[in-house]
């Protein structure tokens, strides 16, 4: 199964069990793709003694799990893409979307 994630907070908890479900579901064997839109574009080195969201991130990544990330909302906060998480486009927000068996939010 193919699954797209929408993740839309930074909020630690929330954003540490998204990429947990995402590494799960590849781990599963499904194929994953997330989003980072709004503030989860901020994702990327965001660490908590509890909830390490890079740490989770990295791990999605590491497993063969592809993010993306809206290109307005890091320009709205003065940040650049990465590798790991590349400037994308709503475009490839609905392209995710219509490439998904299921979509789930955050």
């Amino acid at each position: 199964m193919k699954f797209g994630i929408i993740l839309q907070t930074k909020e630690y908890e929330k954003a540490w069990n998204a990429f947990r479900f995402a590494t799960t579901a590849i781990k599963q064997g499904n194929e994953v793709k997330v989003f980072l839109m709004g503030e989860a574009v901020e994702c990327e080195g965001l660490t908590h003694e509890k909830f390490n969201v890079d740490e989770q991130l990295k791990s999605f990544v590491n497993a063969g799990g592809e993010i993306l990330a809206c290109g307005t909302c890091l320009k709205s906060r003065k940040l650049e893409g990465s590798d790991t998480c590349p400037i994308s486009t709503m475009i490839d927000c609905v392209n995710m979307v219509t490439w998904a068996d299921k979509t789930v939010t955050f």
